[in-house]
């Protein structure tokens, strides 16, 4: 599936043609990302909002139709409610640190899931360290589904937000948001998605999933690095106190006090990365070309044929089997350490992730070191798993 859009997966290592299976981490980008790039750093570069002049305004533009574009693409209700970050982790410490500064005081309660990325358990860590708060955790079960019988239970009226993952990076599993979020609601508790796995493999729109809060990264959803969105319902954004302070986020300053700019402004202080907020624009246009519900139904197919062709290898044990997942597989081959067999697969033409992927809970659960990730985006094939298979035989034939 446009395959041929994306110049890196051309090109061979080790002398053999690169097998990609490493898009959890990042994607690659395709040629129109990399032209948009190029194109404002040769035509329009410049500072925004604040000049007059002609570049100024035509990168100002640009810069407020990519706010409008992703305020679409997850069905916001106000394009002011999306405010630019530098990724899913810059978001997530945005709205641990505003929300936190804001409601969160000593003995109040926050609750996250054992499944989190690193980057949605260390901001609350710290907030919980700062003020005095309790961080309650929602246990999963062996498959790597949520125990939410578990998650009920977990609330008192002194529980002030909840934090979840929508897809786990290693185990795959996508969470039902909606019901986690519905629970919440019923206390009057807010929720905070980290959408970083979800926004590149299956639509999402905010306002059906009521969510308080959504983050996500653009180097995830082949736009470039160094871009992201926290999208946060207006009543909080304009509840909450700035994240940073500086350039852009005020409407006046004095010596005796500083009043804050409008949203979204409020919580976008300095100079932003114009182009690749641009780029971020460019690749959600790129995925709405293709279509996110095509997207997804191929990775879904891709998830099945890997699962079935690598079941068929003697010993290797799956970690993260929820029915209901996205496209991503992590394992173990036999007694092999991951990243032995990481750098075996390297050898061979093909990259894919070991180690804990940032979730250490996740193998504490297990009581494993870490585990070997193969992810899917919309350019993977059946014949790059194929090359995978042959590729962990000949590892499994050198290690065990």
């Amino acid at each position: 599936m446009n395959r041929e859009d994306f110049p890196i997966l051309t090109q061979q290592v080790y002398n053999r043609p690169l097998v990609y299976l490493d898009n959890a981490a990042t994607t690659q980008k395709p040629q129109v990302i990399i032209d948009a790039l190029r194109d404002y750093y040769e035509t329009i570069n410049s500072n925004i909002h604040r000049g007059v002049h002609y570049l100024s305004q035509l990168a100002t533009n640009e810069f407020e139709l990519a706010r409008k574009c992703v305020q679409q693409f997850i069905h916001a209700a106000h394009d002011y409610e999306i405010i630019f970050t530098r990724g899913a982790t810059e978001s997530i410490n945005l709205v641990a640190a505003s929300f936190g500064r804001t409601y969160i005081h000593e003995g109040d309660e926050i609750i996250i899931s054992e499944m989190e990325h690193h980057s949605n358990i260390v901001p609350w860590q710290f907030l919980c360290e700062d003020r005095g708060a309790i961080l309650k955790v929602i246990p999963f079960q062996e498959e790597g589904v949520l125990d939410m019988e578990a998650y009920a239970g977990l609330f008192s009226d002194k529980t002030k937000i909840v934090a979840v993952t929508h897809v786990s990076n290693t185990l795959g599993t996508i969470n039902d948001i909606a019901k986690i979020v519905r629970i919440a609601h019923e206390h009057g508790v807010p929720v905070m998605v980290d959408g970083a796995q979800a926004v590149a493999h299956e639509p999402v729109d905010v306002q059906a999933l009521d969510c308080d809060f959504y983050c996500f990264s653009g180097h995830k959803m082949y736009a470039p690095m160094g871009v992201g969105v926290m999208y946060g319902k207006e009543r909080w954004l304009n509840e909450m106190k700035p994240y940073q302070g500086g350039g852009e986020m005020i409407s006046t300053v004095t010596f005796e006090k500083t009043t804050y700019n409008d949203l979204p402004f409020k919580f976008e202080a300095g100079t932003p990365a114009v182009g690749d907020v641009i780029g971020l624009r460019k690749a959600i246009e790129y995925m709405q070309g293709i279509g996110v519900e095509k997207i997804r139904d191929y990775e879904a197919d891709l998830l099945r044929y890997g699962m079935g062709a690598l079941s068929q290898i003697e010993g290797i044990r799956f970690v993260g089997t929820a029915p209901h997942k996205a496209a991503v597989i992590s394992f173990l081959l036999g007694t092999a350490h991951p990243y032995d067999v990481g750098v075996l697969l390297d050898h061979q033409g093909v990259a894919v992730r070991t180690g804990h992927h940032c979730t250490q809970p996740i193998m504490n659960h297990y009581g494993i070191p870490g585990t070997v990730r193969a992810s899917f985006a919309l350019y993977s094939t059946h014949e790059e798993i194929d090359r995978l298979v042959e590729a962990l035989r000949k590892a499994q034939s050198m290690l065990l």
